[in-house]
């Protein structure tokens, strides 16, 4: 059996659509609620070479802290598309697509001015 050098071999291509899911999954995973009737967060990626440029939409609740939740899932996901795809991930966007007010226990349900 011969032997074949790396550089030789090949390269393994990751689908750009694979990284979108695990980005995705990864700003799940980085939310610690999504709202009741939230659409579950979306990722689209521009892949070139070893590097993934990260677009991720969520649905939040209000009020909270929208800023620190926009930061852990630019964290956790270029977080977990290096780890998990082995791709250097120099930005990530997080699009607030809806806010979502959050209703206190036992409030009744209505108009909001």
């Amino acid at each position: 059996m011969t032997t074949v050098a790396a550089a030789e071999r090949g390269a393994t291509r990751i689908a750009d659509r694979v990284v979108a899911k695990i980005a995705a999954q990864a700003a799940r995973e980085a939310l610690v609620t999504l709202p009741p009737d939230a659409m579950p967060p979306h990722a689209s990626v521009v892949v070139h070479h070893d590097s993934a440029r990260v677009r991720v939409s969520v649905e939040l609740d209000y009020p909270s802290d929208i800023g620190g939740q926009c930061h852990a899932v630019r964290r956790h996901v270029a977080q977990r598309v290096r780890t998990l795809a082995g791709m250097e991930v120099p930005e990530v966007a997080v699009q607030v697509e809806r806010l979502h007010l959050a209703q206190a226990p036992g409030a009744a349900q209505g108009r909001t001015r």
